[in-house]
């Protein structure tokens, strides 16, 4: 008998039956069944990512290229520093600031102190909490425009609710939205109103977390209401305390639909003038869109660098 040939050893490793094509061909089968499965998933991925880059990520990196151009007549030109160095040397700049930080600290004695407190009172309630819940939310659910058109309503000078409430208490009536001492207040407490339900929620759901042995105990060493909440429920809540406290100022820093319906933006002699107002006008009422982008830029680079210290602060106290 003669040897077997090269020709017959390669066409006997091709048949379909030998061990080798098969696991090259279920590897295949395999790589496709995973294809086929994972590709919805990839989809909504690549929908997201999409979304993402063209409304989120463009803005931004085209924000900081037009911070540093002008357009005048349909063309565009470098303009260097010029944009930074003309919203810096605007008194509006400074008194957008102004107005902005004081905004950001009212909400902070308001908007942040007052739904932990809610949230402190409906985890006492041991029947009907989840209406109170709902009651809570129920600002929240409510279109932005319209809760302040409400609120506008409120404040109203001559039939609004909060001077009917001064006169039945025999109290002088205020211009609530029309005086410079009282604009910004008013803007906040709209605000904190409209704002409340979710931070209200969030801060019930850490409530619940908390072991009731810990309340026991505290109750045994004759601890009242007032050092509870001290000793027990902030240390518990601290984290997520942290957490809410940076997001409100990130949130509160940006703030423009309630003193633009409230106010028209800018109020009595400036009142109301925010960042993010100024910013509007910059671009929409000036037609200059370098230093809106400038202001823009200012404000993004403020708001990274406060998240990045307190990141660094928060990780340095676990430590």
């Amino acid at each position: 008998m003669s040897a077997p040939t090269l020709a017959t050893s390669e066409a006997a490793r091709q048949r379909p039956g030998q061990p080798g094509n098969s696991r090259t061909k279920n590897s295949h089968e395999g790589f496709a069944r995973a294809l086929r499965r994972n590709l919805s998933a990839h989809g909504f991925l690549i929908g997201a990512v999409l979304c993402f880059a063209f409304f989120s990520w463009y803005p931004m990196v085209r924000e900081f290229v037009l911070a540093f151009q002008k357009t005048k007549g349909g063309h565009t030109t470098w303009a260097g520093w010029s944009n930074l160095t003309y919203i810096f040397n605007d008194p509006a700049f400074w008194q957008a600031w102004r107005n902005t930080l004081l905004f950001t600290g009212l909400a902070l004695i308001l908007g942040f102190a007052v739904p932990f407190l809610v949230a402190v009172t409906l985890n006492e309630f041991r029947h009907g909490q989840g209406y109170l819940r709902m009651l809570v939310y129920l600002p929240v659910m409510l279109p932005p425009v319209a809760s302040v058109l409400l609120f506008k309503y409120f404040y109203d000078p001559g039939y609004g609710l909060f001077n009917r409430i001064l006169q039945l208490l025999h109290l002088p009536d205020q211009q609530w939205l029309q005086s410079t001492s009282t604009a910004m207040l008013s803007v906040v407490i709209a605000s904190t109103w409209m704002n409340m339900g979710g931070a209200t929620l969030i801060y019930l759901a850490a409530l619940q977390g908390i072991p009731g042995e810990l309340y026991e105990a505290a109750e045994l060493d004759g601890a009242g209401l007032l050092r509870k909440i001290w000793h027990v429920t902030i240390p518990q809540t601290r984290l997520i305390l942290s957490l809410m406290l940076l997001m409100q100022i990130i949130a509160t820093m940006q703030v423009f639909t309630e003193p633009f319906l409230l106010t028209g933006g800018a109020g009595p002699e400036g009142a109301t003038t925010t960042v993010v107002y100024l910013i509007y006008q910059y671009a929409f009422n000036f037609n200059n869109y370098g230093s809106a982008a400038a202001l823009g830029l200012v404000l993004l680079v403020l708001l990274a660098g406060f998240s990045a210290a307190y990141v660094r602060l928060s990780r340095s106290s676990e430590d």
